[in-house]
């Protein structure tokens, strides 16, 4: 049976300048019945004051994609790739065998909100890389990062597929694992399955032959992971 993760169940760290709410353990939020799911290690939802971000550190052997809901992030690293990441757009960032990087909110007056995704790569010690892009949506189930970069994905270094899933009001769609394992984050907006509703930030993990039908109560948008099974 799939797994419910509640949003109101989250880590939360609050630093002033950020608020975050963890999915699964990270930094001083520590729960061992939530580590991760399959190689998807952590999913932040952070919201970052005006002016304020993350000083340089860093980050090795880790696929680290970042998806901008409101706002903008100024991205700089070692490999000298100065960035600014608008809302609507994802980045994906391979650490390899090591870099450093920044980000902060790019606005004085604003906030920024994003998504930071981690996801363990394949092989390790890959050379850093990094790459972002509007990635346009098509239909109910848009790919943003797939190990082939199919329709203008961005390239991700292990066998894992990150979908958008966008359904207007009304709107049904049927979510199959087959031999994989599947993670369902709602981001914004509700629905509802057989077995239970999904708010804004709640969460869902499937494992091998399982299926769900998600049926939208208002506009959702929400990501999808298609993951290695175990």
């Amino acid at each position: 049976m799939p797994s419910i993760r509640r949003g109101s169940e989250r880590g939360q760290v609050d630093l002033g300048w950020l608020h975050s709410l963890h999915t699964f353990s990270f930094g001083h939020y520590y729960d061992p019945e939530h580590m991760g799911f399959s190689v998807l290690r952590v999913i932040n939802d952070d919201t970052v004051a005006p002016g304020m971000g993350f000083d340089t550190h860093g980050h090795r052997d880790m696929e680290i994609i970042s998806y901008v809901l409101l706002g903008a992030l100024e991205h700089k690293d070692s490999q000298g790739n100065h960035h600014i990441i608008p809302a609507g757009e994802v980045q994906l960032m391979s650490a390899g065998t090591g870099i450093a990087h920044s980000e902060y909110n790019y606005f004085a007056t604003e906030s920024t909100r994003f998504l930071q995704i981690w996801i363990r790569p394949g092989t390790k010690g890959l050379s850093p890389g990094y790459a972002q892009a509007h990635i346009r949506q098509h239909g109910r189930l848009t790919p943003l990062a797939t190990p082939d970069g199919h329709n203008d994905s961005l390239v991700i270094h292990q066998n894992a597929s990150l979908y958008r899933l966008q359904l207007s009001a009304g709107d049904s769609i049927t979510l199959n694992t087959h031999n994989r394992w599947g993670y369902l984050h709602i981001i914004e907006g509700s629905a509802h399955t057989a077995q239970t509703q999904l708010d804004k930030g709640d969460a869902m993990g499937l494992t091998e032959h399982e299926s769900i039908e998600l049926n939208a109560t208002v506009p959702l948008e929400a990501l999808w992971f298609e993951l290695p099974a175990g």
